[in-house]
């Protein structure tokens, strides 16, 4: 089992010293290291069964940090003969190390960037490796690197104990401390070459580990002052880090000001950062946030044992949270479009009687705003809990909501104040922009003082943004405001301060916007009439309206409503509809969309002579894609013999049978068959099928 490495024989503190020792060195000028000594000693260890303690009547040439090290190595099923570390080397993997090694990476650059280019020529190599001892970055004497790569001394390479048993990384993981690790000290074979230093990396926030910076050779480069050299660079590090998370805290804070209008001097609040840190507090209410933020620069205190959730929901956040904790309110805190913190709103009023009494009466406004929305269609109701959602949030101050013409923008306006509501008394204000003219448009959005303009009112007046205040301001047709009123908007929306024209007082304003338009706006910021940064501050958030003919068999469920609501007004009988009739409003494609089926229901309540509404009641646009449908059920039949015929047939009694079995739902239908609903539309008008009744 021995191996002849020759005469290696040294005393380490008989080796020059290219540079004067750091102030936190180890002492090691009286350790002296004898490579056969160690080399017999390490094979004395494997013969043998491990044993923790080191025997007393022989002693041993080995350190006890050596031979703890081993005695660890060896119970943990390490390889002695083991020729190199495990090495991940896949480009996907490697990608997630960086990001989520991101902040680290950065602290590091600097250091990194001085001391490399020292390096060539010195045989020596610096690396940085996570917590888990995966290296994440490497640099440093190229023929060093290259050699590097027979043992994966490289990035993916895993240089922890319980992969590779005793060295430098590794090692110091473990212990805590800035270690050195020489040749054949080292537990594998293939290592025993090798000198290395590491020096831990620990978070400046809770003390926790989060890396080592290391540096190594082959073994002639081994100096005393190597380990002094990497406990310095990892406080450099960890210097750097200190700054960016007080850049990254006064960011947190500046998102939560500019995010949060309800947030109020009296309310207990706690920042936490992406990990579940508390990296700031005030006015937090006894017994509500646990003792682990009480000394957040103590180790393993200042968090809670959470990652925040990628998604940045706040029902997700509110998950994460300690369960008692998830009643107060979140506010998810966005830097440069990632999730990077949090905020913990405690109220200090309303009493907890009136909070439940608020939310019972939102709760059932929500609802009755909602039950407004007719349909049934899965792109619709999955527009309205998306808008419910918002309406539950404190922390979306804004939202876009696009769609066609006439497809009931308004009512998720609607459905977003009713949902957010805190009094009965908090207002909604509608106001259309393509209804204003350009010289009036910045008088109605922030007002004017008496004498501001000509034609300006004596005693002044608020803008819609005053009247709104408390409740919600309903932009429809945003897309037609003027270019120059946009900068003023998007100023306002950020500042929560309106200053009215003619004014330099500011009136602040706490307003959630919900905005609404028919154009697609990216274009419209592509083509230069919208601004980019205005889109991006009302679009955070937005709600795709479907149109009409997307809807399917909502066409039906919305004549039956307007119907019976025309009917109840008038104190007439509901119309009745005829199959024919209502297979011709299904197969319409309603340009006019919700607000045409509406106005069409109501037109036939005056002009129909009876009761009963037959094909040539409606219009001739709707009655000609009814034909057109027919046209195409008569001849679908007609298909050539053959294969081909046979198929189609099949497929076509497959739907009619589907459609028998399911009762005429569209949807069970869909899953039935294994298609989309739109696809299934399309092939119940190519067949000439009818999807209202089988």
């Amino acid at each position: 089992m021995k191996r002849d490495l020759g005469p290696n024989q040294m005393k380490i503190n008989a080796l020059p010293a290219r540079a004067s020792l750091a102030s936190k060195q180890m002492v090691l000028g009286n350790i002296d290291y004898d490579e056969r000594a160690t080399m017999r000693a390490w094979e004395d260890f494997l013969a043998d069964e491990p044993k923790c303690a080191r025997d007393p009547v022989r002693p041993s040439p080995v350190r006890s940090l050596i031979h703890d090290s081993w005695y660890r190595s060896a119970t943990g099923g390490i390889n002695a003969q083991g020729l190199e570390a495990p090495l991940n080397s896949d480009r996907d993997e490697i990608e997630y190390l960086t990001r989520a090694n991101a902040e680290l990476l950065s602290a590091a650059r600097r250091s990194f960037a001085s001391i490399g280019q020292l390096l060539e020529g010195t045989g020596a190599m610096l690396v940085l490796a996570d917590s888990d001892g995966v290296l994440i970055d490497a640099i440093g004497d190229k023929k060093t690197l290259h050699n590097g790569m027979d043992i994966h001394l490289a990035i993916g390479g895993k240089w922890n104990e319980g992969a590779v048993g005793t060295n430098g990384i590794g090692t110091a993981l473990w212990t805590g401390e800035p270690t050195f690790v020489h040749a054949a000290e080292h537990f594998c074979a293939g290592i025993k070459s090798w000198t290395c230093a590491g020096a831990p990396i620990r978070d400046p926030l809770d003390g926790k580990i989060i890396g080592v910076v290391d540096l190594s050779g082959y073994s002639p480069i081994f100096r005393p002052h190597n380990t002094a050299l990497v406990a310095a660079t990892a406080r450099q590090i960890e210097k750097a880090l200190a700054e960016q998370q007080q850049e990254q805290r006064t960011r947190l804070l500046e998102a939560f000001i500019s995010s949060a209008p309800r947030y109020r001097r009296t309310d207990g609040l706690v920042i936490l950062d992406h990990r579940g840190r508390a990296i700031y507090r005030n006015n937090v209410p006894g017994g509500e946030v646990p003792a682990m933020i009480n000394d957040p620069t103590e180790a393993s205190h200042g968090r809670w044992p959470i990652n925040l959730p990628s998604s940045g929901s706040e029902a997700d956040i509110a998950r994460a949270l300690p369960a008692h904790l998830r009643s107060c309110h979140i506010t998810p805190l966005k830097l440069d479009g990632d999730l990077r913190g949090a905020a913990l709103v405690f109220p200090s009023v309303p009493a907890a009687s009136s909070i439940t009494v608020v939310h019972r009466d939102a709760g059932k406004h929500l609802q009755d705003a909602a039950a407004m929305i007719v349909g049934k269609s899965e792109a619709l109701l999955a527009a309205v809990d998306l808008a419910c959602r918002v309406a539950r949030s404190n922390s979306v101050a804004s939202l876009l909501v696009e769609g066609e013409t006439g497809v009931g923008k308004e009512l998720f306006a609607r459905l977003v104040h009713a949902g957010g509501r805190r009094t009965p008394s908090d207002p909604f204000i509608a106001m259309n922009c393509g209804a204003i003219t350009k010289d009036l448009f910045g008088s109605e959005l922030f007002g004017h003082v008496g004498g501001a303009f000509t034609g300006a009112s004596r005693d002044g007046r608020p803008g819609v943004f005053e009247l709104a205040n408390g409740g919600v301001l309903s932009l429809d047709e945003i897309g037609e405001m003027p270019l120059d009123i946009q900068p003023f908007l998007l100023r306002v929306l950020e500042e929560r301060v309106v200053h009215r024209i003619g004014d330099s007082r500011g009136r602040p304003v706490d307003v959630r916007l919900v905005a609404s338009t028919n154009r697609d706006l990216k274009q419209e910021v592509a083509a230069g009439r919208f601004r980019r940064d205005l889109y991006y501050r009302i679009g955070a958030v937005s709600i795709m309206v479907p149109p009409l003919r997307e809807r399917g068999e909502d066409v039906l469920l919305l004549a039956e409503h307007f119907n019976r609501k025309t009917a109840a007004t008038s104190g007439e009988e509901p119309l009745e509809f005829s199959h024919e009739a209502l297979d011709a409003l299904l197969a319409y494609r309603w340009p006019g969309n919700v607000r045409e089926l509406k106005n069409l229901i109501g037109r036939l309540h005056v002009l129909a002579r009876d009761r009963e509404i037959e094909l040539h009641d409606l219009p001739e646009d709707i009655t000609a894609a009814g034909s057109a449908s027919a046209t195409q059920s008569s001849s679908s039949p007609a298909t050539s013999p053959g294969p081909e015929g046979t198929l189609a047939e099949a497929e076509r009694q497959a739907m009619k049978n589907a459609l028998e079995v399911e009762g005429g739902n569209l949807s069970r239908v869909a899953r039935r068959l294994g298609i989309s609903r739109p696809t299934l539309y399309r092939k119940l008008d190519q067949y000439g099928i009818r999807r209202g009744f089988v």
